[in-house]
């Protein structure tokens, strides 16, 4: 027959016991707030514009103007920023909220600051200094609001989310004038010609 010795175990230290109980607690905390951040962002994309504005807000980098324009550097510029007087050069990506793209541009696009463009990205235009890159995200009320131009490219009510690249600036009136100049100088020698 045998004999079944028993071996003691070692107790165990209390401080041990101690981190095994806060590891576990830290686990579970970090576990919860996990999961009401994945699910804030997923009720924000998915949710109302109010919700995707009040969550992107909250992203690092993000600022929001008192117009409720919200924007991020992706890279910064230099000197000055246009005015309402200015004409912008500027290369751009259009998306809405889903990441469609509606439009975008193919060559430097001129703005004038003045006028002629929603009034969200004149605001976000006047943000650039030259050579700056920024992302823009334009409220329905920045944007069309609910007279989209295009409700099958741009449902409305949509979020705009518009991608910049400021190639530079300059008065108004200082390229209208040198305009007219390659104008004149295009024009043949000796003035209009003669009718038959």
């Amino acid at each position: 027959m045998s004999t079944i010795t028993a071996v003691p175990l070692q107790p165990t230290k209390r401080s041990v016991l101690v981190y095994l109980w806060i590891g576990i607690l830290v686990a579970v905390l970090g576990a919860g707030w996990l999961a009401m951040r994945g699910t804030e962002q997923v009720v924000a994309l998915k949710g109302s514009n109010a919700q995707f504005l009040a969550w992107n807000k909250t992203r690092p980098g993000v600022v929001e103007t008192a117009s409720g324009l919200q924007y991020q550097v992706l890279k910064p510029g230099e000197g000055p920023r246009p005015t309402a007087t200015d004409l912008a050069g500027v290369m751009y990506v259009g998306k809405l909220r889903d990441g469609t793209v509606f439009d975008a541009s193919q060559q430097p696009v001129p703005f004038p600051l003045s006028g002629g463009a929603v009034p969200g990205f004149l605001e976000a235009l006047k943000l650039m200094p030259k050579d700056a890159k920024y992302r823009f995200w334009l409220k329905p009320e920045l944007a069309y609001g609910s007279q989209s131009p295009d409700p099958a490219k741009i449902p409305n009510d949509s979020i705009l989310i518009f991608d910049v690249d400021m190639l530079g600036f300059m008065p108004e009136a200082v390229y209208r004038q040198r305009m007219m100049q390659q104008q004149m100088q295009q024009m043949p020698q000796g003035g209009p010609p003669a009718a038959p």
